[in-house]
C-alpha cells in the first residue's frame, strides 16, 4: 500500500499552488516554443486569481480564456472590501464563497433563483429564473452591487440588456457560465461594457469558479 504524506490544509494549498506555478511556467514556455506566442501578461493579483480557478479545476486552459476587463482583479478586489451587495446565479455559487470575509467587510451574499415570485414571474413571461432572478437583483439591491454569474449565461445576457437600459449598474461581474448554448456569445457581451468584468471566454466555467474568483479577490492583500 502506498504512505501519503501527512500535511497540514495550508500546507496542502501552499504545494498545490507551488505545483500550478510550475506548470504554468512550462507550459507557456512550451507554448511560445511552438510558436503560439505568448500570453499576455497579468498583474501579480490577475496571476493569484488565475491560479485559485486553476487550484478549484485542476485545468489550465483557463491560462488562456480567463480574462480581465478595466483592470477587473484590482477594482474587484477594492470593491469586495467595500460593503458589495454579492448576488450569484445559483446557490452552489452562494455556498462557495467565503461569506465571513465577504462579512467582515460589511458585505452581504444573496442567490435569488429559488425564490417563488422569481419562479412565478418566470413561467408567466416564459423566460428563465435567472433572468427573473437579475431584475429582482436590480430593483432590490443597491447601487454597491456584485454579480458572480457561473453558470446562467441567460443572466449575462439580462444584465448586459438592463446596463444598456440604464437600469442597472453593477460595480463588477464576474462572468464564466458553463455550458453551450448561448454560453460563449453571452460572455462576449460582457467585453463591450463599461464596467470591470472577469470573462472565462469559451464554454468552459461554473458555479465553483464563479466562487473560486470572488474568493481570491477577497483574500488579496
Amino acid at each position: 500500500m502506498a504512505e501519503f504524506e501527512v500535511l497540514k490544509p495550508e500546507e496542502i494549498e501552499a504545494r498545490s499552488m507551488a505545483i500550478i506555478a510550475g506548470e504554468l511556467s512550462d507550459r507557456r514556455r512550451a507554448r511560445a516554443l511552438a510558436g503560439g506566442g505568448p500570453v499576455a501578461p497579468r498583474t501579480p493579483l490577475e496571476e493569484a486569481v488565475l491560479k485559485r480557478v486553476i487550484h478549484t479545476t485542476a485545468d489550465f486552459d483557463f491560462d488562456e480564456s480567463l480574462f480581465f476587463t478595466h483592470d477587473a482583479a484590482e477594482a474587484g478586489a477594492r470593491i469586495l472590501k467595500d460593503a458589495p451587495q454579492l448576488v450569484t446565479d445559483t446557490q452552489m455559487a452562494l455556498a462557495g464563497i467565503n461569506k465571513r470575509v465577504l462579512a467582515a467587510n460589511g458585505g452581504s451574499a444573496a442567490c435569488f433563483i429559488a425564490d417563488e415570485d422569481v419562479a412565478a414571474e418566470a413561467k408567466k413571461r416564459g423566460t428563465t429564473r435567472a433572468a427573473v432572478a437579475v431584475e429582482k437583483a436590480a430593483a432590490v439591491c443597491g447601487g454597491n452591487l456584485v454579480f458572480a454569474i457561473g453558470n446562467a449565461p441567460t443572466a449575462l445576457i439580462r444584465i448586459s440588456e438592463l446596463i444598456r437600459e440604464g437600469r442597472l449598474a453593477p460595480r463588477l461581474i464576474i462572468g464564466v457560465p458553463v455550458g453551450f448554448v448561448n454560453v460563449s456569445a453571452s460572455k462576449e457581451l460582457l467585453f463591450d461594457l463599461d464596467i470591470p468584468c472577469i470573462i472565462a471566454r469559451g464554454n468552459k466555467g461554473g458555479s465553483n469558479i464563479a466562487a473560486a474568483i470572488v474568493n481570491a479577490l477577497q483574500y488579496a492583500e
